[in-house]
């Protein structure tokens, strides 16, 4: 097969994905749906040929962020009856429908209807997608967003276990 023909429909299986994530009510089924989603961006990476992004995306995201994800649901046992949308009647859906079109046709607009996008010169494009390069990126372009997402991590660990308690007493 083509990398083109490869590319549609992995693409599409990534955004079919993205979208059951968001319209199932049951979070196992979203996070199963993630992971067809994260999976199918992995290959996207592999047809760029950027390996080491490829195997973290399937190992962090889709191996260890989705087993923290289950756990926690699972660990804090939520009922189908605490998720129950019934609340956002046929207006309040309509709205939203609405916004959102609008904000697509917005952004289609200004997509199709202004000057074409430059974008700065990546550099070594066989360095693309490296160890070498990552790691040279995250700890010296990208330092201060690494170390706010670490704190991140920690304040959704921290908050965890506060909900786990909470429920506990």
């Amino acid at each position: 097969m083509s990398h083109t023909v490869l590319f549609y429909i992995f693409s599409v299986l990534a955004v079919l994905g993205a979208i059951m994530v968001v319209s199932h009510k049951n979070p196992v089924t979203s996070a199963i749906s993630l992971v067809l989603t994260l999976f199918s961006t992995a290959v996207l990476f592999v047809l760029l040929h950027a390996h080491f992004i490829a195997a973290i995306q399937i190992l962090i995201y889709a191996g260890a962020i989705m087993v923290l994800f289950l756990f926690t649901v699972m660990f804090l046992n939520i009922r189908d009856s605490e998720l129950r949308f019934d609340s956002m009647n046929i207006p309040k859906r309509m709205t939203f429908l609405f916004l959102f079109i609008a904000v697509v046709g917005l952004l289609a607009s200004r997509l199709f209807f202004s000057s074409p996008v430059v974008f700065p010169e990546l550099g070594d494009p066989e360095n693309f997608g490296t160890v070498a390069h990552a790691g040279r990126s995250l700890f010296s372009d990208y330092l201060l967003a690494f170390e706010l997402t670490s704190v991140l991590v920690v304040v959704a660990m921290v908050g965890v276990l506060v909900i786990a308690k909470v429920r506990e007493s």
